[in-house]
């Protein structure tokens, strides 16, 4: 007769060590971890505020060409619907994350003329 051995998945509900990796270690035994001071979202300012550059980038990409819009201030969200925007106006692929849009191929002039239409005060860079 041959034994089944079980798996059993372990999930930890207080499972926070991951959220507080950049914390120094406090020798203090009353002191808790409080998240609130972490880095908050800022506030997306309207369109016209915002100061744009649409830049062109061949680095570690295979020689393939991106056009890259940087300078975005606010929420994550609103960069991921702008860059959104972008991608199927263009019609193409691409990315947003860390402030940064990247749209596939060279689409400087494309790009510029759609910010500018949106409101935002875009410049061609490079």
């Amino acid at each position: 007769m041959q034994k089944r051995h079980l798996k059993y998945i372990h999930m930890k509900a207080d499972n926070d060590w991951k959220q507080r990796l950049g914390v120094v270690y406090s020798t203090n035994p009353e002191y808790t971890y409080d998240r609130t001071g972490a880095e908050e979202e800022t506030e997306t300012p309207e369109p016209s505020r915002q100061r744009l550059t649409v830049t062109i980038d061949r680095r570690n990409r295979g020689g393939k060409q991106v056009t890259l819009v940087s300078g975005f201030v606010g929420r994550q969200e609103d960069l991921a619907a702008l860059g959104k925007t972008l991608k199927v106006k263009c019609g193409v692929g691409g990315s947003a994350k860390d402030g940064e849009i990247t749209i596939q191929g060279d689409f400087r002039d494309r790009v510029t003329g759609i910010l500018n239409e949106m409101g935002y005060k875009a410049k061609r860079g490079n």
